[in-house]
């Protein structure tokens, strides 16, 4: 007997056979958008890149149109602290051009000033590189208190160690993760993860699809190269999928493959994009969720041996409450209902909602999309996306960037236009989202085709800004201005028996009769890393209790921390530090 999550899986694998479009679309209109709560959002964010100094473009494909679905995908962007000064610090990750040699087609480092305003380090630091570079993901790998950068590409991902000096080594080869031979690998998402708690962090990253240049088929060609009858690059559908892979961390500097050991084998496949590894089942092991494109999405559950099950349809963050698969490319997680468990908010395609899954507290999951009301909007393509207190009034919101993939279809169709503004669904605190755009300010109702975005507090007010990719043109600083006068708190942890960075540890706080749980996540959003620290609004709160719940398994307990501050944890040593 089958379930109905799996009969319902079963006719959409079946539908997905008879659509005539490369993109999973399901072409739902939107419901019906009721009255203006009349609740404020008390936050304003406004662009200040071009002040900042953030004014190099991003290079990435074709401007005017796109032949190749490399130039569509796009890359995502970081905060990271790479000089540990208490400062995040920016990388904007870059495409390049078919068949031109541009000199800014890299990526790019900007060292925070801490005056507002960033310098470009990366020459400096050793990490120009030009190529289709796809995600980026944060870790210590070395455990050495100095955060490491994976990047992913069409072509050779690469790995580069902080040397703690200002300056990173590419040690891809040296640590056993150069491709060794055939076609060139499309890496997608990534994530450092601990998935066998030993204390150093493993790589799990994903595979979009197999594409070469040479073989592709040309806009027009068949029918996964048209969108509503304009031909388009094709893709994904028609094209073979990628597979994904686990690395173990050998704790000597070099990792090894362990897919097929660890239960990911090369027959496990999808469009994989972004990566999220968390604990979703509240077992004290890290899970790993792979948001994919135009196919089922995928829950790698941890068996607590070194090896996993994937159990995305049977847990319910597969496919959409339809059984439809969608076109799955960001993926935000927070506890947005302040119930102490992780749940997921993915964006997807025009033409379709983005989709919120909420956790039973046992990495069972519910569509809850037209309930929370975010169905009213269907128009954009989301990629980017966060469940952030972007107001501090101790209720996560939903924030994602939009823009479309096809820039020749806005001529013939202008309903669907290439640049388009980012989304705020502000939290009602009842289970509902309100959505916002002009309301929150010029950088989120301003237009682009954006990607990537990280979430941090940049000029360390106790806010959380937005660092945004924008394709062929600078990327986005959205400074947040919180006038609602809600406290705030932020948490910073150093593993000593866990990884150094804490990736994969949960804090839980208790504030004003709520509950939040919020863990340290490698990579989030789209293709992007966020800032480490977790940041927690508390609204009217004065009093906050934390429980911190470190990779190796410890537990530890804060009562009546102060508040409006950071707070520096280390594992076993308590709180070491206050202020930033």
């Amino acid at each position: 007997m089958f379930s109905r999550r799996e009969w319902l899986g079963l006719w959409g694998a079946a539908a997905l056979e008879l659509r005539a479009q490369g993109v999973a679309s399901r072409g739902v209109k939107p419901m019906p958008r009721g009255k203006p709560s009349g609740i404020p959002f008390r936050a304003r964010l406004v662009d200040v890149a071009a002040q900042a100094g953030l004014k190099i473009p991003v290079i990435y494909g074709g401007i005017d149109r796109k032949d190749y679905i490399v130039e569509t995908i796009g890359c995502g962007c970081a905060f990271i602290d790479y000089d540990n000064d208490g400062w995040l610090d920016v990388l904007v990750l870059s495409g390049t051009r078919v068949g031109e040699t541009l000199a800014e087609a890299t990526n790019h480092l900007y060292k925070n000033n801490r005056d507002g305003t960033f310098t470009d380090v990366t020459e400096k630091a050793g990490l120009r590189r030009t190529g289709w570079a796809s995600a980026v993901c944060i870790g210590d790998f070395n455990n050495d208190g100095y955060d490491d950068l994976f990047i992913t590409y069409w072509g050779q991902n690469a790995l580069y160690r902080n040397n703690g000096d200002g300056t990173f080594t590419d040690v891809t080869e040296k640590a056993g993760l150069a491709q060794k031979g055939g076609p060139a690998r499309w890496g997608a998402g990534c994530s450092f993860v601990d998935y066998n708690r030993d204390g150093h962090l493993d790589l799990f990253v994903s595979n979009y699809v197999q594409f070469d240049f040479s073989g592709a088929p040309k806009p027009g060609e068949n029918l996964n190269c048209t969108w509503k009858g304009v031909p388009v690059n094709c893709g994904p559908r028609g094209l073979p999928m990628g597979h994904h892979s686990l690395y173990r961390n050998n704790g000597d500097g070099t990792f090894t493959d362990v897919s097929e050991k660890a239960g990911i084998p090369a027959t496990l496949k999808g469009y994989g994009m972004t990566v999220v590894a968390a604990d979703f089942d509240n077992d004290g092991w890290p899970d790993i969720y792979v948001a994919c494109d135009s196919t089922p999405s995928l829950l790698l559950m941890n068996n607590r041996d070194g090896t996993f099950r994937e159990e995305g349809l049977i847990r319910g963050v597969a496919l959409n409450e339809d059984g439809m698969e969608q076109a799955g490319m960001g993926l935000g997680i927070g506890d947005f209902n302040l119930d102490g468990s992780l749940d997921v908010f993915k964006t997807h395609f025009a033409d379709d909602t983005n989709i919120i899954y909420t956790n039973d507290g046992k990495g069972n999951f519910e569509d809850m999309t037209n309930h929370a009301g975010l169905g009213v909007e269907t128009r954009y393509i989301g990629w980017g996306a966060a469940v952030a207190d972007l107001d501090n009034d101790g209720k996560p919101d939903l924030f994602f960037v939009t823009g479309n993939v096809y820039p020749e279809v806005e001529a013939k169709l202008p309903a669907y236009p290439f640049h388009t503004p980012r989304v705020v669904f502000h939290n009602l605190g009842n289970g509902k989202f309100e959505e916002l755009i002009d309301e929150a300010g010029p950088g989120v109702a301003a237009r682009h085709a954006s990607r990537g975005a990280a979430f941090g507090d940049f000029d360390n007010d106790g806010d959380v800004d937005v660092l945004i990719v924008n394709l062929n043109e600078p990327p986005s600083l959205l400074r947040n201005d919180v006038t609602s006068g809600g406290h705030w708190l932020k948490v910073k942890l150093r593993g000593t028996v866990s990884n150094r960075t804490a990736i994969g540890a949960r804090v839980t706080a208790h504030y004003g009769g709520k509950m939040q749980a919020q863990e340290v996540l490698s990579q989030s959003s789209f293709y992007s890393a966020s800032d480490l620290r977790l940041h927690f609004g508390l609204g009217e709160a004065t009093a906050v209790d934390l429980e911190v719940r470190w990779p190796a398994g410890k537990k530890e307990t804060f009562r009546a921390v102060p508040i409006d501050r950071l707070l520096t944890i280390e594992e076993g040593k308590g709180i070491v530090r206050q202020g930033w």
